[in-house]
């Protein structure tokens, strides 16, 4: 996720200056990157028009996203990566009873929630978004040495964990009743 395009050079020199990536970017599938106490998914795992998720898009994507955050362990920070990354996650949380009220977490950039894992809040590193400079590389890189002291500063860690993908079989298509 993110190889070779412009978010990608934003998102993967800020991994490495905080020491989760092997190398400040990443091309190509099997380049060489690896990561380390992170792990890359999204809301939406498709290009949609306009890089705007339909609800529908999100909705179809939503059980991928919660099994991969059922397989990862000792996780000890989420990072959001934009609003729409902050709204799908917390969306899961309140649905899980991890907590009562989406209003509770207003976005904003390099905002830290108390939650656990505790939550981290970044503009997210699209074209947008840099080139208007909303979004520097400075800042990213401060959201992402945030995170990193945050999981330093975790005891129940013992040892980096190499990020590798868990095995993935398709989300169960059982209707959950709410």
């Amino acid at each position: 996720m993110f190889t070779g395009d412009r978010s990608g050079e934003y998102l993967y020199r800020s991994l490495h200056r905080a020491g989760f990536a092997s190398q400040p970017q990443s091309i190509q599938a099997g380049d060489g990157l690896r990561l380390t106490d992170a792990w890359i998914t999204a809301a939406a795992h498709c290009a949609p028009p306009d890089n705007k998720p339909s609800p529908g898009e999100l909705r179809n994507c939503r059980p991928w996203l919660e099994r991969e955050l059922d397989l990862l362990s000792r996780v000890s920070v989420v990072v959001v990566l934009g609003k729409m990354a902050q709204d799908a996650y917390l969306s899961i949380l309140k649905t899980r009873g991890a907590i009562t009220r989406l209003a509770d977490y207003r976005f904003g950039h390099n905002v830290l929630y108390p939650l656990n894992p505790a939550l981290l809040c970044s503009y997210h590193p699209s074209q947008q978004n840099t080139s208007t400079g909303k979004l520097t590389q400075e800042m990213l890189d401060a959201v992402f040495l945030h995170a990193a002291q945050l999981i330093e500063n975790d005891v129940s860690r013992s040892a980096p964990v190499p990020a590798v993908p868990p095995p993935l079989s398709p989300p169960s298509r059982i209707s959950r009743k709410r």
